[in-house]
């Protein structure tokens, strides 16, 4: 889902001279910034209309390659969310598991910002047909969540961290607020445990480097610079993983020089172990609604870590190649249950923000 990728775009002296550079020279830009401060800004329902003000909370929910694949429409006190298809990623997400991941985040944001609006939220999933989800508004709700507030300020935060541990008591609030039916948390702190975990995860990750289709899907998100950023308003930014940002010709020429198992796997080396721990999101079925749930979950966990100064980010390459996920379910001790998303946790600085489509391309 919800993505995890840190890709080398910026490696070698001729990259680093002109990313350097061009970096110098737009520092992401006006347009990046106009649009980061318009994207991750708070709002309410007198300023933009009930509707509009909901939608635009369920947008800055987590979704993979941040393609956003989601559409929204109303019908009186009803909202529907459905996939949106042509986002999908079908090299990275064959099943489409984490585009009803990345959903079932935008389902929990809905409801936090319809509880913080006065209203409660009932959700229902049709996993047939076109996999719509219904969310009925009932006036009256049990007040504004405490992770609502978080929302704007969520992030994947996608460098190495600082090392430290997390406190007992942390983990025990992550572990309530990721609370979800159909869905668990299983957190691994132990050296190692991770270190046994970051074995398959290196193992996956050099799977999927070696698949030309994943590598050119991939290619086709990045975005290399603040002004194409700003462009789409979607896809991974290079500067949210730490690379320099570059004209787009040279990012594309870069990546297909430089793009790697061998540099990606010594990355994700160096990040899984500078993390204090990682969680496992384990759904007891193996389908679209529970993928949808397993977003539920990752989404409120993730917004109480944001609430506690937690950073996290995606290590989903262990759920991404079925066969190392297999290998990771046993050493997780799951049988007729499934694995369904990854995540490292620790401390370290934020990094820029990814952007968002505006609400009107997102309402049909």
């Amino acid at each position: 889902m919800v993505t995890r990728r840190n890709v080398v775009i910026g490696t070698g002296a001729a990259a680093v001279t002109a990313g350097a550079a061009y970096h110098m020279l737009s520092r992401g830009g006006p347009a990046y910034r106009d649009a980061v401060l318009e994207t991750w800004s708070a709002r309410s329902p007198s300023q933009t209309g009930e509707f509009n003000y909901l939608v635009h909370y369920v947008t800055l929910a987590a979704n993979s390659h941040n393609t956003q694949p989601w559409l929204f429409s109303q019908a009186g006190k009803s909202v529907t969310i459905r996939p949106d298809m042509t986002r999908a990623t079908p090299a990275a997400d064959p099943d489409n598991h984490h585009l009803y991941a990345s959903l079932g985040c935008a389902v929990e944001n809905l409801s936090l910002a319809a509880s913080a609006a006065g209203s409660s939220a009932s959700v229902a999933f049709n996993p047939d047909g076109a996999g719509l989800i219904e969310i009925d508004l009932v006036a009256g709700s049990t007040g504004r969540d405490r992770l609502f507030d978080a929302i704007v300020e969520r992030q994947c935060t996608r460098s190495d961290y600082d090392g430290r541990a997390v406190s007992a008591d942390n983990i025990s609030q992550l572990e309530a607020a990721a609370k979800v039916d159909g869905c668990r948390l299983i957190v691994i702190p132990d050296r190692d445990r991770i270190e046994q975990v970051l074995e398959l995860a290196i193992s996956a990750n050099s799977i999927q480097i070696a698949d030309v289709k994943f590598a050119e899907e991939l290619k086709q998100w990045l975005r290399f610079n603040g002004g194409q950023a700003a462009e789409t308003r979607d896809g991974l930014y290079s500067a949210c993983t730490g690379n320099p940002s570059l004209p787009p010709f040279l990012g594309r020429i870069m990546f297909d020089l430089l793009f790697s198992a061998g540099s990606e796997n010594d990355k994700l080396a160096r990040q899984v172990r500078s993390s204090s721990g990682l969680a496992v999101f384990v759904t007891e079925k193996d389908d679209k609604a529970h993928w949808v749930q397993s977003g539920r979950s990752y989404q409120r966990f993730a917004l109480q870590a944001t609430a506690l100064g937690i950073r996290h980010a995606f290590v989903n390459q262990l759920v991404d190649v079925p066969a190392v996920r297999a290998e990771f379910s046993q050493v997780l001790g799951i049988k007729d249950q499934r694995a369904d998303l990854v995540v490292r946790y620790g401390y370290a600085p934020a990094m820029p923000r990814s952007l968002r489509r505006p609400v009107a391309e997102v309402i049909v």
